[in-house]
């Protein structure tokens, strides 16, 4: 859900593997130089089954270009700075933590996918001008090590609350606020449990109880946290990290051979919703391709895709999930949320405050 998103294998949006789709493109970008090209811009979590877009371009005569900006965070700033001039069509992967971001600099224009009228009421944004399309929802979580905590013989933490106490000093690794989608999330998600006047007082008793910040969620799943990541040796020894609810799916899924339980567990208590929106680029060079494949990312067939390739759960509704996805990533019940407008007034302060707190 950022990168998101995002997991890397999800990744997402969701090191796992990488996952990522490139259509049988040509060099042709969305400069005009060849219409029947249409360019996605996104971060690297962007995945898609090979005949779901296959089927996409055999009937809308488009071939999909598919351009990876790395982090959510990242691509959505790169996307800010070439706003003039894109660098394709349409845009992926910004979330309700960046959305604001993205509006207030005019890197959308409007455009009313077909089948808007279908995505849940929760997830819409941008009534008025339909300027981004809600595309996925999944909630960033701590994740813990099951194998660790039955070899200590210690209850895995379920709660915000249960993180800065003493059992599980130095055992958390989370991502940097202001370079990571989801690092941004999970301080979004401490603000929302403890106000305005709380997270700060929360995040000193969490730096006391030892967290650990690294840059980017590649770096503390696939490094720091000491879960076999897609069924491979651990690297590093934090039971702990800031992830997904949709990372248990992942290491069922990708593990050879495939475990009977997810070596991992979500920490269901420190929960935060994370919804990825899709836009038509201003200025974009191939605006009606960009419509089509918008149109596309709406339909049941990608909706449906998108849980076993990005790791995400669909928005519009009666779109189903595959059962492995559900059995080990159901959808958190009573995740932390912040209205968009919220976030827009004070994500930049926060995140200068948690800034001087934490990385001191």
């Amino acid at each position: 859900m950022g990168n998101t998103k995002q997991i890397t294998a999800v990744l997402v949006g969701f090191g796992l593997i990488t996952l990522s789709a490139c259509g049988s493109s040509s060099d042709s970008g969305s400069d005009g130089g060849d219409s029947r090209t249409v360019t996605l811009v996104s971060h690297n979590s962007w995945a898609v089954s090979k005949e779901v877009l296959a089927d996409f371009e055999q009937r809308s005569g488009y071939t999909v270009k598919v351009l990876e900006d790395g982090d959510a965070g990242t691509a959505v700033n790169k996307a800010i700075l070439t706003k003039d001039n894109p660098q394709g069509d349409v845009f992926f992967g910004v979330d309700n933590t960046l959305l604001s971001r993205a509006l207030d600099n005019g890197l959308f224009q409007s455009y009313e996918a077909k089948g808007a009228d279908t995505v849940q009421a929760a997830y819409r944004a941008d009534e008025a001008e339909h300027r981004v399309t809600p595309i996925d929802s999944g909630d960033i979580c701590v994740n813990y090590d099951k194998a660790y905590f039955s070899e200590k013989k210690l209850a895995p933490p379920k709660t915000f609350e249960d993180l800065i106490k003493p059992a599980y000093k130095d055992l958390l690794v989370t991502e940097n606020a202001s370079t990571s989608s989801p690092g941004l999330g999970f301080l979004l998600g401490t603000a929302a449990a403890y106000g305005d006047d709380g997270w700060q007082d929360y995040w000193k008793k969490l730096s006391d109880n030892g967290v650990k910040v690294v840059d980017s969620w590649e770096q503390a799943y696939n490094e720091e946290f000491s879960g076999s990541a897609g069924g491979k040796e651990a690297k590093g020894d934090r039971p702990l990290v800031v992830s997904y609810a949709s990372s248990p799916p992942v290491e069922v899924v990708y593990a050879d051979p495939q475990p009977a339980d997810a070596p991992t567990g979500v920490a269901d208590g420190t929960c935060f919703r994370q919804v990825e929106y899709a836009g038509l680029l201003s200025n974009a060079g191939n605006p009606e391709g960009g419509k089509a494949l918008l149109d596309f990312m709406l339909s049941k067939e990608f909706q449906q895709d998108m849980p076993l390739n990005m790791f995400v759960y669909p928005v519009v509704e009666g779109a189903q999930v595959p059962e492995v996805f559900a059995r080990y990533g159901p959808q958190v019940k009573d995740p932390q949320t912040l209205d968009p407008a919220k976030i827009a007034d004070h994500r930049d302060e926060w995140v200068k405050s948690w800034t001087s707190l934490v990385l001191k």
